[in-house]
């Protein structure tokens, strides 16, 4: 069969001429092998006239593939068959890639090392007390839980919802407040993850370029210019550039939202583990803000909990749209983080583990700084490194045993870096990744 798949071969096999019908048969000739990966599929009004029907409807079933990723393309290029397991996925987040049983220094992930974070035995065996165990009353939040992270809430919200993860909240509010195709501006670069979401459901992303201080105020200006339903953005240590966003900013940020109707999505991934205090855009515009906080770094991934914050009515689709599946977030979890942020002990050693981390990763940065290698000094867990080329450094690295995240998934405009996590790197092997980064610059 020919690379280019002909209209009037293609239309004949396809039985159902809905949106969904073509998608559904399509997808099913690419999982028997009928249609091979690479194969370029007709374009679409060839094959709208060839199946009798308008092109709107067969783009429309050509969206829903790529959702699936199952094709990919679009334009002059067209749109081709890229895999053939149906199921929709993140795939930058996939594509982290594993580097091989050599790599001595798994750099990628900015992971909380398990040695910092609390014990949590006192913790859980108090959450068997907690209240409504075992119920199936599908609160929003626990009480405990609601008054204990409203402590340190960066403004005075409606309403909480307790998620399985600052991912999960993300990913909740994303499903749920943003009308799949709209246009969302988001901080580039961001997580990985922020943009299998938008992918997912069918966003047009604006990037927003950051400096030192946040989101630039022209590039937020120009992206607004074009109505984006959404937002999103760090405020505090971004996940890879580590900065934070200063008040001057927030003046400038406020300055251009006053006149908006944009929803402002906000995440706090660092949560607890930040040495700034939590900032956000809630306290000038409440009625449109929606703040996301993860406890994962700071009091264990296990616990699986984030918090999100919000007006009452977007809180209540949230809860809704939870529905469909388990509808709350355990109550033994809940509870045991609510001991965790009102516990002397648990906050004294939260704090010994900002002091650790931050210099781990001041360690690094100064090593880099002897070979001729400048990093802001920042926050977080990780570094955001520009370099030459991200193939190379990615070969060189790996080549004597160290792992790092490649900035391609994490950027929306062209580029080249890397992210190389510090939350685990101890003193003994400092130098040896600065040797091996220095190498990346020639």
């Amino acid at each position: 069969m020919a690379t280019d798949l002909a209209a009037q071969w293609l239309a004949e096999r396809l039985q159902d001429r809905t949106k969904r019908g073509i998608a559904i048969d399509t997808a099913a000739l690419i999982r028997a092998g009928t249609i091979e990966i690479g194969m370029h599929l007709p374009a679409v009004r060839e094959l709208a006239q060839a199946l009798g029907v308008s092109p709107a409807t067969v783009s429309a079933a050509w969206s829903q593939l790529k959702k699936q990723k199952v094709i990919a393309g679009r334009g002059r290029t067209g749109v081709w068959v890229c895999g053939d397991k149906v199921s929709p996925r993140p795939v930058r987040f996939e594509q982290i890639g594993n580097f091989g049983e050599h790599i001595t220094a798994d750099l990628v992930l900015s992971a909380p090392d398990p040695l910092l974070l609390p014990d949590l035995k006192a913790a859980l065996i108090s959450a068997t007390e907690t209240h409504h165990l075992n119920s199936y009353l599908r609160e929003p939040i626990m009480p405990v839980l609601e008054e204990a992270v409203k402590l340190t809430w960066p403004y005075q919200a409606d309403a909480f919802l307790a998620a399985d993860g600052g991912f999960d909240g993300m990913s909740l509010i994303m499903q749920t407040l943003i009308m799949p195709g709209t246009r969302v501006a988001i901080e580039d670069p961001t997580a990985s993850r922020l943009l299998d979401i938008l992918d997912h459901i069918g966003a047009d992303v604006l990037p927003v370029p950051c400096d030192e201080q946040g989101p630039l105020p022209d590039a937020l200006h120009a992206a607004l210019r074009q109505n984006p339903s959404a937002f999103i953005y760090q405020p505090r240590t971004h996940s890879h550039c580590g900065h934070t966003i200063t008040p001057m900013r927030v003046r400038q940020l406020t300055a251009l939202l006053r006149d908006q109707q944009t929803l402002i999505i906000e995440d706090d991934g660092l949560g607890d583990l930040s040495a700034w205090p939590a900032v956000s855009l809630g306290s000038e515009f409440p009625d449109r803000t929606v703040h996301v906080r993860s406890y994962s770094k700071s009091y264990g991934p296990d616990l699986r909990l984030g918090v999100v914050s919000g007006t009452r009515e977007m809180i209540k689709q949230i809860q809704s749209f939870r529905n469909f599946g388990a509808g709350w977030s355990s109550r033994l979890l809940q509870h045991t983080l609510a001991w965790l942020l009102t516990d002397p002990q648990t906050q004294q050693g939260l704090g010994e583990a900002r002091r650790i981390y931050a210099k781990r990763r001041q360690d690094l940065v100064t090593a880099l700084a002897i070979r001729g290698i400048d990093v802001p000094l920042h926050d977080g867990l990780s570094i955001w490194l520009g370099v030459p080329s991200e193939q190379f450094a990615l070969v060189t690295l790996a080549a004597r045993g160290i792992a790092v995240l490649p900035g391609e998934g994490c950027r929306i405009r062209p580029g080249q870096h890397i992210r190389i996590s510090t939350s685990q790197l101890t003193a003994d092997k400092v130098d040896f990744v600065a040797d091996a980064l220095a190498l990346v610059y020639g």
